[in-house]
């Protein structure tokens, strides 16, 4: 049985005032831990554990931490994950009432990710990668397969990207579903735009550092597979301001009554802001609310007083 949740399917009345055709909303803030993580790092889990894992060991900037704590308690396993110095108290704590340990080290995912190897061979754990293997985004392809079994077939598709785990399961499940032809709208923030990097090079390439508010958007590379298939599916790229990000949460929260982090925001807010690639769409646009944990009431007060009052990005 796996251990993530099927998630609510709505339509949003409000976001399709914007854009003038029906705008879906997948819903994987309503995960047990709050975000779509736990669709992949649970399977990658249940599969480690199934071949014989006695210790699970994950990098993460906060979500994939907490999704393979949640997977590891769920299963009977001790967890470790190594997180960088820009993952919050508020998400350390979450990871830490699992019942997982959190070491902190390095100021960017990556080098924490590099502890996390380490940690694991010296170790003898499992280590789970937050976003770059086969079982992540087999895993988060179902969020897809939920939607195909619901009977939406839509136009076009928005996904915030990070690492890229997220985004090569969303076209995974895709091309599974008959979808291959529907673009694809991948979403970053300035400061952690790596998959945009990515495309204009070419070739995958690793920022110099991660400067957007967005954290858990903050892989300095993204990963090989999420520029591979770019040449096998349609898929355009938007990146967007941290204040585009923080006014979507807000409008968002307005709206549905549902809390998300910056990183969701930027999906969000191609559509409150009217992105290019999404006027274009004559048919249902699907966003993916892929939510986030290390957020609060209060923080998005903040974000927004610091970040929010210029104009959309």
């Amino acid at each position: 049985m796996p251990l993530h949740h099927s998630t609510p399917l709505i339509q949003s009345t409000a976001m399709q005032s914007e854009l003038g055709v029906p705008v879906w909303l997948k819903l994987e803030s309503a995960q047990p831990c709050a975000s779509f993580k736990l669709r992949g790092m649970g399977l990658a889990a249940e599969r480690a554990v199934a071949d014989g894992a006695a210790q699970l060991i994950s990098s993460s900037g906060g979500n994939a931490g907490y999704a393979v704590a949640w997977a590891g308690k769920s299963l009977g396993v001790p967890v470790t994950v190594v997180v960088p110095t820009t993952t919050g108290p508020r998400m350390r704590r979450l990871i830490e009432a699992t019942g997982a340990q959190v070491h902190i080290c390095g100021d960017a995912w990556d080098e924490a990710h590099a502890a996390a190897t380490q940690l694991a061979e010296e170790s003898k754990g499992s280590l789970l990668h937050p976003f770059d293997h086969p079982d992540i985004w087999e895993g988060n392809s179902t969020l897809i397969d939920e939607v195909q079994q619901a009977g939406l077939v839509p136009n076009r598709v928005v996904v915030a990207v990070g690492g890229g785990g997220l985004l090569c399961g969303v076209l995974e499940g895709m091309r599974n579903a008959g979808w291959a032809h529907v673009p694809v709208l991948a979403v970053e923030t300035t400061g952690a735009a790596s998959f945009a990097a990515a495309l204009d090079a070419g070739t995958p390439v690793t920022l110099p550092e991660i400067t957007s508010l967005a954290r858990t958007l903050g892989a300095k590379r993204v990963c090989s597979r999420a520029l591979a298939m770019t040449h096998v599916h349609p898929v355009q790229s938007a990146v967007v301001t941290d204040g585009a990000a923080v006014r979507a949460c807000s409008r968002f929260l307005d709206d549905h009554r549902v809390l998300v982090e910056p990183s969701c925001g930027a999906a969000l807010s191609t559509v409150y802001d009217r992105h290019p690639h999404l006027t274009v769409a004559s048919g249902p646009v699907l966003v993916i609310v892929c939510g986030g944990a290390a957020v609060t009431r209060s923080q998005l007060e903040q974000w927004l007083r610091d970040h929010g009052p210029s104009q959309p990005g």
